[in-house]
């Protein structure tokens, strides 16, 4: 079973990095790419939560707002069998399935979202 780590409305993307051997994470759906890294899942949810907060009060520092991460997130419902193949699909590529279908949908001289 797989579950979104979030904080404070920020969601994170975690793998495993044999180079590193570590845990290695980035805060979702941003612009801005912000990282963290621990050795197991008690220190990357600290790594995390540590990251959004210095985001956020690095903002509070500059006087900006703070990005919102799922302002521009779209929602697909689709049947079990259809997910199930694109996701048979995303995995041949090495990709979530967002991944994939970003750039399934993007045609030549699509300019960048």
């Amino acid at each position: 079973m797989s579950k979104t780590m979030t904080y404070k409305g920020y969601a994170a993307k975690i793998e495993y990095s044999g180079e590193e051997e570590c845990l290695v994470g980035c805060i979702s759906d941003m612009s801005q790419i912000i990282n963290f890294r621990g050795a197991s899942v008690n220190e990357i949810r600290q790594a995390f939560e540590k990251a959004v907060d210095a985001y956020l009060q690095g903002c509070a520092e500059k006087n900006l707002k703070p990005e919102k991460p799922s302002s521009n997130r779209e929602v697909v419902r689709m049947s079990p069998a259809l997910h199930s193949v694109l996701a048979l699909a995303a995995r041949q590529e090495n990709k979530s399935i967002n991944e994939w279908i970003t750039e399934v949908r993007k045609k030549p001289g699509d300019r960048e979202d």
